[in-house]
């Protein structure tokens, strides 16, 4: 291996196992059976009824003695659970005990309190979403309108990166060049698609004003917005999400409506650089 060290310096030795962490180059590292455990989770995440062995492993392109490894161990640790009489599997009480701590002091935390304040102003359905993966985006909070008739959304759920108005927050904020977003636009599915020269103009739009509207769109005659909470580095991270049913509802209406959800993300990105210090400052003394 040739020497990287330059000319007239001597290499400094990582001391300690953090700092050879620290030093060590950023690489991608696939583990098969972690990514075939967690792949199996979000199968039984999704599935309407438990599943059997043959399933999963016929779904995942597993051999179904490796999958039936894989399941026991899940379920020695929680993860998965078993009915001894069907020999089917569904996610077993563990996932909701790391859920609550993945979710404790997050977005969740900073956002309840403004989602819940959106539904009692405007009687909407209000809801945090975050980058879950490269290509989704996962709904963390939640605060449901009172209305009898309303739109319902699962802690939890799960969406393609850039569909509805998150998607063209995150587009916004993609470093992604238009050739592989138009590309992951053509897969999305619309109930009234907007072509991709009208959704980039959308998408432009972001940056400018601070949220993005879905109108129409994404589902027949429902108004959506979403305000991007970003990271430190100006990525997408989070947005705060708003919708309702735009029957009865005055442009002037949507329009504050949509200025609220801005000014909430805003006082939730506030709020999260705020804990992030704190953490920071406790971790330090």
């Amino acid at each position: 291996m040739p020497d990287t060290t330059l000319p007239g310096k001597a290499e400094i030795l990582p001391t300690t196992a953090e700092e050879a962490e620290e030093r060590a180059p950023v690489r991608e590292v696939s583990v098969p059976a972690v990514v075939r455990a967690a792949a199996m989770l979000r199968l039984l995440s999704n599935a309407a009824a438990p599943l059997g062995v043959n399933q999963i492993a016929r779904e995942l392109d597993i051999i179904p003695s490796t999958c039936l490894h894989i399941l026991r161990a899940l379920a020695a640790e929680g993860l998965v659970a078993v009915d001894l009489t069907t020999k089917r599997y569904r996610l077993g009480l563990e996932v909701l005990n790391l859920a609550k701590v993945a979710l404790r002091g997050s977005i969740s935390d900073q956002a309840q309190p403004y989602l819940d304040e959106i539904v009692r102003k405007y009687l909407v359905t209000a809801f945090a979403v975050s980058i879950s993966e490269p290509e989704h985006y996962i709904v963390t909070a939640k605060s449901n309108s009172p209305h009898a008739i309303r739109l319902q959304v699962d802690l939890g759920s799960r969406f393609p990166a850039l569909v509805s108005a998150t998607g063209r927050c995150v587009a916004a904020y993609s470093t992604l060049p238009p050739r592989s977003l138009r590309a992951l636009f053509d897969r999305l599915r619309w109930h009234r698609a907007p072509s991709f020269e009208e959704w980039q103009r959308q998408v432009a739009d972001v940056r400018a004003q601070g949220y993005a509207v879905d109108d129409g769109n994404y589902i027949s005659g429902v108004f959506i917005v979403a305000a991007p909470i970003l990271g430190p580095e100006g990525e997408f991270r989070h947005a705060i999400v708003a919708v309702c049913i735009k029957e009865g509802w005055a442009e002037d209406e949507l329009l504050a409506l949509a200025e609220n959800v801005r000014a909430s993300a805003a006082q939730v990105a506030e709020g999260l650089r705020l804990s992030v210090k704190a953490s920071l400052r406790a971790v330090a003394k």
